[in-house]
């Protein structure tokens, strides 16, 4: 072979190594994106929960010291996140500021009532729990009417659960288009090399020993789009939160180690049994099939 025709050669190598480390990694990248989801899902699921509340209007003529006792009360209660006091005058303050007009110059007086904003935990934002507490907290002297959008509790649960069950879905038929992907990509990569691999064996090469290069090879091609994925899901991670800071949860470093482990892994595992097969199947090929 001339030297001319070596360096065409080594070309289409590189260049078909190349192609198969971008695709591969591409495949992991995508895999990856899923996998953050689900590992986080739980913590989205808690976060927007968590942002479920209800208002407690007080009465009127409520004392200080009645309100911080009943608030007190509150933060001490397994089902409550947070509590925030709005007085009579930050409530009409809040409400001239989205009206745009003073409406207690135009009344005479404040009609507004003092309340409780509380935020529940994520265990319990749903309607039964909340049904529970609105009970509870109506028996108090201090309570006047304890309001909140039944609607949207019903509502926030039922996506989640609806969600989910998606998500789920997804990601186990991207698992298997993955795989599909990435064992076409190897069996193209190790097609290339059919009549290596048959001449190989009947010069008495072992199929292990004849194995052995082409799985090098691979799990080489495995470390590289690995490590081209990490790149692609750390640009998105830095994207995401620069633009959306209020999803930190996402970016916690024990579910990241997870996440990057666990691609390794898969990637590893996926390029070696892919490149295993796609050498079996040329071993037990006729000389005469190959050419098919």
């Amino acid at each position: 072979m001339s030297k001319k025709e070596n360096k065409i050669t080594a070309r289409q190598l590189r260049s078909s190594y190349l192609t198969s480390v971008i695709s591969i990694s591409l495949v992991l990248f995508i895999v990856g994106l899923a996998g953050l989801l689900i590992l986080n899902a739980h913590k989205i699921s808690e976060h927007v929960k968590e942002n479920i509340g209800f208002t407690i209007f007080l009465n009127d003529d409520v004392k200080e010291v009645d309100m911080i006792r009943l608030q007190k009360s509150l933060d001490a209660s397994v089902f409550v996140r947070s509590t925030e006091y709005i007085s009579k005058e930050k409530a009409a303050h809040e409400l001239e500021e989205e009206l745009g007009e003073d409406f207690t110059a135009f009344l005479g007086y404040n009609p507004l009532l003092p309340s409780i904003e509380v935020k529940l935990t994520a265990e319990y934002a749903n309607q039964d729990s909340i049904n529970k507490i609105e009970s509870k907290l109506s028996k108090y002297k201090q309570v006047k009417e304890v309001a909140y959008q039944k609607s949207l509790v019903e509502l926030v649960n039922q996506n989640i659960k609806r969600i989910s069950l998606v998500l789920m879905v997804f990601c186990g038929m991207l698992f298997i288009i993955s795989l599909s992907l990435i064992n076409n990509t190897i069996r193209l990569s190790v097609y290339a090399s059919r009549f290596l691999i048959k001449t190989m064996e009947l010069v008495g090469a072992t199929r292990a020993f004849v194995r052995s290069p082409f799985i090098l090879k691979g799990l080489g091609q495995a470390l590289w789009s690995v490590l081209l994925a990490y790149l692609l899901l750390g640009g998105v991670i830095l994207l995401a939160n620069k633009n959306l800071p209020e999803l930190t949860i996402l970016y916690e470093i024990d579910t990241l180690a997870v996440l990057f482990g666990g691609l390794l892994v898969l990637g590893m595992v996926m390029v070696w049994a892919s490149t295993w097969f796609a050498v079996n199947r040329y071993l037990r090929m006729k000389g005469t099939e190959l050419y098919y």
